[in-house]
C-alpha cells in the first residue's frame, strides 16, 4: 500500500473506521461537559461560567501537547502514537469520575485532554498520507461521521446519564468506550493495513520549534492557523454556554438539553449526508460563505426562542455552518507541510483548541456581567465577518 498520496483503497479504509471511532471519544470527551456545567456547578457552588474551567482546562491540554503529538506521529508513525495515546486516555477519563473538587475535576479533565489530544489531528495526517488532496474532503467526511457522533454521545447521552445515575457516571461510561477502542487500535496496529509513513528525523525540541516557525513564516499557511483560532474562540467558545442558556432561561431536565444540543450534531450528519454534491458544487469558497451565514443565523435564533423547542433547529444550522466551514480549513490544513503533516496538522489542532480555551475563558467574563446574548451575538458575526474573509484568502492556497 503506498503511503505517497495517492487514493486510498478499499483495504485502506478500515483503519480509518477505526479512528473514526477514536475520534468518536475524543470528540465525546470534549462536549460532554456542555449539558453537565449547570450541575457540576451546582454541586460545587459556583457558577456556570467558574465552572467552565473544565473546558478550558481540556482545552488548554488538548492544544499543548499537539506540540509533542505531531513530531512523535511523524517519527514513529502516526497509527502507533494515536494508540499509545488512547490507552492513556482510558485511564484519565475514567479517573475523572472520582473528583471531589472543582480543582481536582480541571486536573483530571486537563489529563484527559492531554491525553486525548493525538486522536483527531494524527488521525487528519493518516488521511492526507494515503489520499489525494482531490479526494481529501470525502474521506474526512467519512472519518468525521466518528467525531460527529461523539458529538452526539457527548451532549445528548451525558445528559441522559447524568439524569439516570449523575454526571460522574457519564465518565466511567467514557472509559469503558476508551479502552474498548485501545483494543481495537493496537489489534489493528498488527495488521499491515495500516499505512506506516515515517520520517528518519529525531525528536529534538530545537529541530521541533524550527519546524513550526517555518511553516508558520508561510503566508498561506499562517492565515490557515489564524482561521482556525478565531473559529475556535467564536464557536466553540459560544456553544460551550448553550447548555446554561437553555437551563436558566427555560428550566428544562438536562436530558432534553442534551437532546436540545444535539442538533449540533445533527447539523454535521447533514453534512456528512450530502458533502458530495456540496464539495462539487460550492467549492471551498462558497462552503465558507454558506457555513459563515448558518451560524450567525442559528446565534440569532438562539437568542430569540419563543420556545426551547426551537433550539434544536438552531443548534442544527450551527452544526451544519460549522462543518462546512471546518471541513474545509481541515483540508487546507493536511496540505501546510506535506513532508511534516503530523506536525502541521498538529500545529493547526494547537490554534484551534488555544482558540477555543480562550473563548470558553474570556466569554465566560462578558457572560457573567452581561449576559448571554451579546456573547452569542458577537459570536454569530464574528463567524459571518470570518468567514467572508476566509472566502477571499482560501483559494489562494497553493496545492
Amino acid at each position: 500500500m503506498s503511503a505517497t498520496g495517492e487514493p486510498a483503497g478499499p483495504a485502506s479504509m478500515r483503519p480509518v473506521v477505526l479512528l473514526s471511532m477514536a475520534g468518536f471519544c475524543s470528540m465525546a470527551t470534549m462536549r460532554v461537559v456542555d449539558p453537565l456545567l449547570p450541575e457540576v456547578a451546582a454541586e460545587f457552588a459556583t457558577t456556570p461560567g467558574n465552572a467552565s474551567v473544565i473546558g478550558t482546562a481540556f482545552a488548554v491540554a488538548y492544544g499543548m501537547f499537539q506540540v509533542a503529538y505531531g513530531p512523535l506521529g511523524d517519527r514513529f508513525g502516526k497509527y502507533r502514537v494515536i494508540a499509545t495515546a488512547i490507552a492513556g486516555a482510558t485511564v484519565a477519563v475514567a479517573a475523572t469520575a472520582l473528583a471531589e473538587s472543582l480543582f481536582a475535576l480541571s486536573c483530571l479533565r486537563f489529563a484527559a485532554g492531554a491525553a486525548t489530544a493525538a486522536a483527531i489531528p494524527l488521525s487528519l495526517a493518516y488521511i492526507g498520507d494515503i489520499t489525494a488532496y482531490e479526494q481529501r474532503q470525502q474521506v474526512l467526511a467519512r472519518f468525521m461521521t466518528g467525531t460527529i457522533l461523539g458529538l452526539l454521545f457527548g451532549q445528548v447521552a451525558g445528559g441522559i446519564i447524568m439524569e439516570i445515575a449523575g454526571w460522574r457516571a457519564v465518565f466511567l461510561v467514557l472509559g469503558g468506550a476508551y479502552a474498548l477502542v485501545t483494543a481495537l487500535l493496537v489489534l489493528e496496529l498488527r495488521s499491515r493495513r495500516v499505512v506506516r509513513r515515517l520520517t528518519p528525523h529525531p525528536v529534538r525540541p530545537g529541530r521541533i520549534l524550527t519546524q513550526y516557525l517555518a511553516i508558520m513564516k508561510q503566508h498561506h499557511p499562517r492565515r490557515v492557523l489564524v482561521a482556525v483560532f478565531i473559529e475556535g474562540f467564536l464557536l466553540y467558545g459560544g456553544l460551550a454556554y448553550l447548555g446554561a442558556f437553555l437551563r436558566t432561561t427555560f428550566a428544562i431536565d438536562y436530558g432534553t438539553i442534551g437532546a436540545m444540543l444535539a442538533g449540533f450534531g445533527a447539523g454535521g450528519l447533514l453534512y456528512i449526508l450530502i458533502s458530495r454534491p456540496v464539495i462539487r458544487r460550492l467549492g471551498e469558497s462558497g462552503m465558507v460563505r454558506t457555513g459563515g451565514a448558518c451560524v450567525l443565523i442559528g446565534f440569532i435564533l438562539m437568542t430569540v426562542l419563543p420556545s426551547w423547542r426551537y433550539a434544536a433547529p438552531a443548534n442544527l444550522l450551527l452544526g451544519f455552518g460549522f462543518f462546512l466551514v471546518h471541513n474545509t480549513l481541515q483540508a487546507n490544513a493536511t496540505q501546510m507541510a506535506p513532508d511534516a503533516r503530523g506536525s502541521a496538522v498538529s500545529l493547526f489542532a494547537l490554534f484551534l483548541f488555544m482558540g477555543q480555551a480562550s473563548g470558553i475563558a474570556l466569554l465566560g467574563l462578558v457572560l457573567d456581567r452581561a449576559g448571554y446574548v451579546p456573547v452569542f451575538l458577537f459570536c454569530g458575526g464574528g463567524m459571518a465577518a470570518l468567514s467572508l474573509w476566509l472566502a477571499r484568502t482560501l483559494n489562494r492556497i497553493e496545492r
